[in-house]
């Protein structure tokens, strides 16, 4: 049992700090709907849009264009969170070992496959908005 409690007490300061962020976001939640106020009528029911008054349906149509710019930024974003690590890495690898070239070619390959994705999206006019 002592080797267990070893071996678990490397993750007791993520412990620690899940169970600090869900009593803060419970105790917020639980003190705000205490101690805050609680008036309830037509206007405080409306729509707020920037404190002006909504203009027309809100069940209109969107251009795919914009989902589609959307995805590409996460494309991209992902890719980032991606090199972060292997830039962190790829400088300690010793040459010995031959995984520096197989480490890079795969990097690579991963930004080639990006960029291509990212020329067709371009030519097939997906960030043109006319």
């Amino acid at each position: 049992m002592l080797l267990l409690a070893q071996e678990f007490s490397h993750y007791a300061p993520i412990g620690i700090l899940l169970v600090m962020a869900i009593l803060f976001g419970v105790g917020n939640l639980a003190l705000t709907h205490l101690l805050g106020p609680s008036r309830k009528g037509d206007v405080k029911g409306t729509v707020y849009e920037s404190g002006m008054n909504p203009i027309g349906s809100t069940h209109r149509r969107i251009n795919v264009r914009f989902y589609v710019v959307a995805m590409t930024f996460l494309v991209f974003d992902v890719e980032i969170v991606f090199l972060y690590p292997w830039a962190t890495v790829f400088p300690s690898l010793s040459s010995e070992s031959g995984l520096s070239p197989l480490f890079l070619f795969r990097m690579l390959f991963f930004i080639l496959t990006s960029v291509i994705a990212f020329m067709y999206a371009w030519r097939k006019g997906v960030f043109r908005y006319d």
